[in-house]
């Protein structure tokens, strides 16, 4: 059987772990070859051992330029092309409005939007005609959770982005979504909140439970392929209704 990627070159950034790992694997089971990038080469390397096949990781930061470089280039010199790119990697740092910081700003900006922005730009000259850029964004671009100010804006941003691409880049019919995922139970995510704020998250769910890496990343794949040829510029929130209510 055909899969919904076959012959796709895809590049996903951050996905060593969490929702841009499930989103490589399923990739690769749907036909296309992955590039994948991280921060720590340690657990870049055990994705890539994860994912088994069809699969190139590149140590690199989102939020370095010389990083996305070496990115590209490895991508240019093994391939040649790209047909989806999925901006994905991010950091939620939190921080009421009191106690933000010019570092704390400038880090998350820094990588969920200055990031998303030179990786989409770096990746353009490689870009396949007719292919498909999707940013990862969050529910909270919408929602007003405390101490999430700077984070939510930095994802709020590429609504923007999209909007703005998608006519820059019409004539070559490359299209721009971002994907907004809800809750979701990574490795990243129980890291940074304790049992009790994990299930206040929870209570605002209305399936009463988190989603999982692989739900978003058949959104992903829904983005990535020809089943969404006529969908450009949405903003696709996967977050179990929670942005509705």
């Amino acid at each position: 059987m055909m899969g919904k990627l076959d012959g796709k070159i895809a590049v996903i950034t951050g996905g060593t772990s969490g929702m841009a790992l499930a989103t490589a694997q399923l990739f690769v089971a749907e036909g296309a070859y992955v590039f994948i990038s991280g921060r720590r080469q340690e657990t870049l390397d055990k994705a890539v051992k994860l994912i088994g096949r069809n699969v190139t990781g590149v140590q690199g930061d989102a939020a370095s330029l010389d990083d996305l470089d070496r990115l590209f280039d490895t991508v240019r010199r093994e391939k040649g092309k790209i047909d989806v790119l999925f901006a994905s990697a991010g950091s939620g740092e939190s921080a009421n409005i009191g106690d933000v910081t010019e570092k704390h700003f400038d880090t998350v900006f820094g990588l969920n939007t200055r990031g998303t922005l030179f990786t989409v730009q770096k990746a353009l000259p490689l870009f396949n005609d007719g292919g498909s850029i999707i940013m990862n964004g969050s529910m909270a671009a919408v929602k007003g959770f405390p101490g999430f100010g700077v984070y939510s804006a930095s994802k709020a941003a590429l609504r923007s982005f999209a909007r703005t691409w998608l006519n820059e880049l019409k004539d070559r019919r490359i299209r721009v979504n971002v994907l907004h995922p809800g809750q979701i139970r990574t490795p990243i995510q129980e890291q940074l909140f304790d049992a009790e704020t994990i299930k206040q998250f929870e209570s605002l769910i209305p399936r009463g439970e988190m989603g999982t890496s692989e739900e978003i990343a058949t959104a992903a794949l829904f983005l990535a392929s020809d089943d969404s040829t006529y969908v450009n510029g949405i903003e696709l929130f996967v977050d179990g209704g929670t942005s509705a209510i």
